[in-house]
């Protein structure tokens, strides 16, 4: 047998690692959460074999392509080409559906264009960012967006009074002086005294060179109106800039449907070719379950060779769960795991083998069901002759291993090693974390909570839920189960959208920048510059490597990039900083031997045991260390956080407020979690529930409903074939349930 062979992996907390993968067998990396398992896989394993791939083509496309740092790795031996299928949201805008992203529209367009009636033109028409088919009111989008003027102004105020009311327009901001320097207006009037003139140049005038400007108006600057301004700067484009103010920018802008092509996205002419009474959007808006039928309907020799592999693909979608998406659907509106199964049918026909498939926890977001047909995709895969590495945590992907890799034995600085290798009949006769918890038995909790009052949400009517009511119990923990594409997400989003004491917390990334760390969005960074500052004498400002105390080397990003024309960027650690991000005076100063750079790289376990006298930061501190992030460092940066660490990140926020009566609802929190680790996460949800609040949780997790005091089971299947309840109760009494695919796979659970 062949190997990958991995010798000495030191990258993040790995200790050294070395490691024999066999080649052609499908691996299942296990491990606690943050044990190390995806800096073994993903930042050595699969980033080492992009690099050197990339290193192959030329330097024109090397610098297309995303640059991959050398891992921390004495060599790899026998290294395949990977093709790496990992949990990141396909993302996109709303340009971008589950048709375009999977190709499946280029085949649909092709199918219109050749028996659609009447002839209109070739495929190129049909689509939506096609000049020639879009709808010209929307430009191809389905919807159309207008400024809130009662929103963006405040008519009370003047100009100096800060009457724009958005973050970029304040009157001491390059935008703000537009308007107050402009010499147009009278800067302590207010709005709503203005004449209908002077109005209509504050907020419709297009760009135009002034005439007798202020001495202090830019010489080449034009004056543009508000609404121009603000439609150019935050509509059109798709910059930093409207990310970064993306709270304000919803608050601003209110979106509708398209009035002309009623969010069908393609003019009159496009939309007059029919198939069977559909035109291409009527077709696209159809759920897959519904659309394989339509084609299997359609009889027509000259366009078999169209209709058939377009079957292929969507009956492929279908059969991974994902039968009740429409291929209008926007990318990034899907979930991680959603976009992965996409990513992962991509490769079901692939004829080409002997590559190295790397798959990030495909179980995430998938009903136990469901789970049993992703493993004969992996398996298929690797049954063509390709090696499959899996980073998982579900028992039942566990399960189909040829060989098991366990990394631990703890998370952080207590992980990073390789503790157990071997079949899974091997790993359950061993006594590591892992097998530990697959040999543990389960059963519903003994004593659920019994429920006084109830929270009703009432006549729910979208997607696929039609006047759909069902009461959750107060001060208790609720699971809402069912299979994927259910409605399970939708019952609760809806019912709880308006209520102003639910907090949604999910797995969408935090609103950060990569310079923003686990202390800034704790709101203690702030503090801690403030203790360093007082003890040293130095300005707070230079305890920040955004501001003063940045390094004049690398401005504070601990890296220098050097941009090589047509080669590949070229980046390496600052040898000023080496990496720290602060100039060396700052480094220079510390407090009890700690510089601020070496505060910043403290897990928050180390952090703990340092800050035992300001018990503000020990507070916030211990909220993260008791969801079972402990093992993250203070200066860590969001935007390299998995999905469920950010989950876990926004819990602790709330674990040291003294919030009551509130509804915490989650969506999938056991994602990336060890079955060990899902005691420290109940822990969390019992102090809300103590707190007087109500746990609502969305769940696939088998263990996390043996700990349900209340669960409501949505289904029977997904799509048009979902959107009911089955059942709403005591854990025990889903057991006896009709019809639910929850209720067979729970019993398993809880008699095996």
């Amino acid at each position: 047998m062949s190997y990958i062979r991995i010798k000495g992996a030191n990258q993040n907390n790995l200790k050294n690692v070395s490691v024999d993968i066999p080649k052609h067998k499908l691996t299942v990396f296990t491990g606690r959460s943050g044990s190390g398992k995806s800096s073994l896989v993903f930042s050595t394993l699969a980033a080492e074999s992009e690099r050197l791939l990339n290193e192959t083509y030329s330097s024109y496309i090397q610098n297309q392509l995303t640059q991959y740092e050398k891992p921390d790795v004495d060599r790899i031996e026998n290294l395949p080409v990977a093709m790496i299928i990992n949990q990141k949201r396909l993302g996109g805008n709303s340009r971008s559906t589950v048709g375009t992203i999977s190709d499946i529209y280029s085949s649909v367009r092709l199918l219109w264009s050749r028996i659609g009636e009447p002839f209109v033109g070739y495929s190129n028409i049909f689509s939506f960012n096609n000049p020639s088919g879009m709808c010209e009111r929307c430009q191809g989008l389905g919807y159309v967006e207008d400024i809130d003027l009662d929103e963006l102004i405040d008519y009370d105020r003047s100009l100096n009074e800060d009457a724009i009311r958005f973050p970029s327009f304040r009157p001491d901001s390059w935008r703000g002086k537009r308007y107050l320097y402009s010499g147009l207006f009278d800067n302590d009037k207010k709005l709503k005294d203005y004449t209908d003139e002077e109005m209509e140049t504050f907020l419709y005038t297009k760009p135009k060179k002034l005439k007798d400007p202020p001495d202090n108006w830019p010489r080449t600057a034009k004056f543009e109106g508000l609404v121009h301004r603000f439609r150019r700067s935050f509509l059109l484009n798709d910059n930093f800039e409207k990310k970064r103010f993306m709270d304000d920018v919803e608050r601003v802008v209110t979106s509708r449907k398209c009035p002309e092509c009623h969010g069908k996205r393609l003019n009159d002419k496009v939309l007059s070719c029919k198939i069977d009474g559909l035109d291409i959007a009527d077709f696209t808006h159809l759920s897959i379950e519904a659309a394989i039928p339509f084609l299997k309907k359609l009889d027509d020799p000259k366009s078999e060779y169209i209709i058939r592999p377009l079957l292929d693909q969507m009956e492929s979608l279908a059969y991974v769960g994902l039968n009740y998406l429409t291929l209008d659907r926007e990318t990034p509106s899907l979930s991680g795991g959603e976009s992965q199964r996409i990513k992962l049918i991509r490769h079901l026909n692939s004829p080409l083998s002997d590559l190295v498939y790397i798959i990030d926890e495909p179980s995430v977001g998938l009903h136990p069901e469901d789970i049993e047909k992703i493993n004969e995709i992996m398996c298929s895969i690797r049954d063509k002759g390709n090696t499959v590495l899996v980073v998982e945590h579900d028992p039942d992907v566990i399960d189909i291993a040829d060989h098991v890799i366990d990394i631990g034995p703890g998370a952080g600085q207590h992980g990073g090693e390789v503790i157990f290798t071997g079949t899974y009949q091997e790993l359950m006769a061993s006594d590591t974390p892992t097998g530990t918890a697959l040999k543990r038995k389960h059963e519903l909790k003994k004593d659920p909570r019994q429920p006084e009052n109830f929270i009703s949400l009432e006549n729910i009517t979208k997607n696929n839920l039609h006047d759909v009511s069902v009461d959750i119990p107060k001060s208790a923990l609720s699971v809402i189960t069912g299979v994927a594409g259910s409605g399970k997400s939708t019952l609760i989003r809806t019912g709880f959208n308006k209520d102003r004491n639910a907090i949604f917390i999910d797995q969408k990334p935090v609103r950060a920048s990569n310079r923003s760390n686990l202390l800034t969005y704790m709101d203690l960074f702030d503090e801690i510059r403030t203790f360093f500052s007082k003890a040293t004498g130095l300005r707070k400002g230079m305890f920040s490597y955004n501001s003063e105390g940045a390094c004049p080397e690398c401005n504070g990003k601990g890296v220098i990039k050097t941009e090589l024309a047509f080669m590949p960027d070229f980046s390496q650690v600052c040898e000023v900083c080496h990496g720290t991000r602060y100039r060396p005076e700052v480094l220079e100063a510390k407090v009890d031997g700690y510089s601020i750079a070496d505060i910043l790289a403290l897990t928050v376990e180390e952090a703990l045991e340092i800050f035992t006298t300001n018990t503000r930061v020990t507070d916030r501190l211990r909220t993260v260390k008791d969801t079972g992030l402990h093992y993250m460092t203070l200066g860590q940066s969001l935007d390299t956080l998995s999905g469920g660490e950010i989950q876990r990140v926004k819990l602790s926020r709330h674990l040291d407020s003294d919030a009551t009566g509130r509804t915490f609802i989650f969506d999938e929190p056991t994602t990336g979690l060890h079955e060990d680790d899902i005691p420290t996460l109940l822990e969390c949800f019992q102090q809300l529930i103590s707190q007087g609040n109500t746990v609502v949780i969305i769940e696939h997790n088998l263990t996390m409903m043996t700990h349900a005091d209340w669960i409501i089971d949505v289904g029977p299947g997904a799509g048009a074939k979902g959107g009911r309840i089955l059942y709403s109760g005591s854990p025990e009494g889903l057991l006896e349930a009709e019809n639910s695919v929850t209720a067979s796979h729970l019993k398993k659970y809880v008699e095996a």
